[in-house]
């Protein structure tokens, strides 16, 4: 709009009832944590073909973001504020919280042990060597041997999403894409 003060109130008109909104499903635990930048106000003399115009237009924006537990209620937010007037859902980030990683990284890590072990055995038998045994196991570079690491056992994390695929009548459905955990082993082995 051409009048700066305007262009602000009518950002902030949006985003009150958001704002609102977000406190209230925080509130009720949809929500781990919400946030809202400042205003950012843009102003601008636009182009008419190949002349640049003397009036002077603004635009305010304010970015919020929203780290919701509960997809349904995602959904639902989604659903309720895209298409608004004055709205714009900018995109979903997915990922699991910080104390399910932990849980999902010590399984990962226990698995990238095992397959490090499988596969030096499957070399050993290969040979004729017999049993292998780990005597060194670290994060990868940290042997000091500059090998730089070995392969990685990824694991999908999906199962950290509730399924979202009842049937919750009419609406916006959101389908969690998987989460991709995965870390590097570096091993040294003897054998019998």
């Amino acid at each position: 709009g051409s009048e700066k003060d305007e262009v602000v109130a009518r950002a902030k008109r949006a985003l009150d009832p958001l704002v609102s909104q977000l406190g209230e499903l925080q509130q009720r635990g949809a929500l781990a944590t919400w946030s809202s930048d400042q205003v950012r106000v843009i102003s601008q003399h636009p182009w008419a073909g190949d002349r640049r115009s003397d009036e002077v237009v603004h635009t305010a924006s304010f970015g919020v973001r929203a780290e919701f537990v509960d997809f349904e209620k995602l959904a639902g937010f989604v659903d309720h504020w895209a298409g608004r007037d004055h709205v714009e859902v900018h995109g979903l980030a997915w990922d699991v919280l910080a104390s399910h990683r932990r849980a999902y990284v010590a399984e990962v890590r226990k698995a990238a042990v095992d397959d490090a072990v499988a596969t030096a055995q499957a070399y050993a038998d290969a040979v004729r060597r017999g049993r292998v045994t780990p005597v060194e196991i670290a994060d990868p570079g940290m042997l000091g041997d500059g090998s730089g690491g070995g392969g990685a056992a990824p694991m999908m994390a999906k199962a950290a999403f509730a399924d979202l695929s009842s049937d919750g009548g009419p609406g916006l459905r959101l389908e969690p894409e998987d989460i991709l955990i995965e870390v590097s082993v570096d091993a040294r082995f003897t054998t019998d």
